[in-house]
């Protein structure tokens, strides 16, 4: 999908130098502290820029086709600039390097913007399916008729929002961001809020105004089950889960592949935040020597870092072997 006109807006609020990001041998993409921040904040500005877009077109539309639910639209994408700006002060601390009292680093606080920001999403969800349940228990359903520029408006807002969506999940997976995937699910509810008031508003021109409370309910379903996988990923990047059996194989084949390791006795991995961290024990000729055995763990630690640029840290034990 061609992204071009999302970042010609995104380069002109802000200029970043060029990043590269290439898939490796190990399977992961290859993308670095600073290229991994600057695609980040360039993706929230471009968030920010067309949500402001958005918000203000959707104000006027609906004050002007006298449309209700057009103006709760425009006041929606107006607070996902809230939770982009949580993405950007997320992925701005998590960048930073370790120091003396964080010596892992800091890449789990992207996880608890998150985790934050599913939290929004859970309770906007549950905000619109609230009104949605009150209107058709209440029968408060809109009579108006509103003007064709009010459905004009939210298919707009449907499109500019699903792009944003899909832009922004697409970054997100390069530089594997949780934080950067919530806000991209965040982009979608909007985008399925515009739906519900697109029906709402063709239903009030046809005289259906039940139509806008049953299509948010099923919105609300949605968003909750985006919140949730969101909320769960977090927390799994946040207690140490172990990596899936497809990247454990790989890491024992490229240690396998090294001259001198003869088995893997051990292999622990464990997620933080964004990165891997790796504990091996390895199997090598116990008959030699102390240096020559280190150079191997040496070679299996390089050939790791290298295949496998998420592997943050990788520590290595040697079991010596009787032949």
């Amino acid at each position: 999908m061609d992204f071009h006109f999302f970042n010609v807006i995104g380069n002109f609020g802000v200029k970043y130098a060029k990043y590269e990001c290439s898939v490796k041998k190990g399977g992961f993409i290859m993308v670095n502290v600073n290229n991994y921040e600057k695609t980040a904040m360039k993706v929230s500005i471009v968030s920010i820029i067309w949500n402001l877009i958005l918000s203000v077109g959707k104000l006027f539309a609906g004050i002007f086709a006298n449309s209700g639910a057009m103006i709760s639209d425009a006041v929606h994408s107006a607070s996902d600039v809230f939770s982009t700006v949580i993405v950007m002060i997320g992925v701005k601390i998590s960048s930073r390097d370790s120091d003396t009292e964080h010596p892992y680093g800091h890449e789990r606080l992207e996880c608890v913007a998150a985790v934050i920001l599913a939290t929004v999403l859970a309770a906007t969800g549950l905000g619109i399916g609230y009104g949605a349940v009150a209107k058709i228990y209440f029968e408060n359903y809109n009579v108006s008729m509103p003007g064709i520029l009010a459905l004009v408006a939210a298919i707009v807002s449907i499109l500019v929002k699903e792009m944003m969506f899909w832009y922004t999940r697409y970054y997100a997976k390069v530089i594997d961001s949780s934080a950067l995937m919530a806000d991209a699910w965040h982009h979608r509810s909007d985008a399925l809020s515009s739906i519900g008031a697109l029906i709402g508003i063709a239903g009030a021109r046809l005289g259906f105004g039940i139509m806008e409370p049953l299509a948010s309910v099923v919105i609300c379903i949605f968003i909750e089950k985006a919140a949730f996988d969101i909320f769960m990923d977090a927390v799994n990047k946040m207690v140490d889960k172990a990596c899936d059996n497809d990247v454990v194989d790989k890491l024992k084949d490229c240690a396998l592949s090294i001259p001198g390791v003869e088995n893997i006795d051990l292999l622990r991995t464990r997620v933080f935040g964004n990165k891997i961290y790796v504990d091996m024990e390895i199997a090598a000729d116990g008959t030699k020597t102390l240096n020559e055995t280190h150079a191997v763990a040496e070679n299996v630690h390089d050939a790791i870092e290298k295949n496998f640029p998420k592997v943050k840290h990788i520590m290595i034990h040697v079991n010596p072997t009787v032949k």
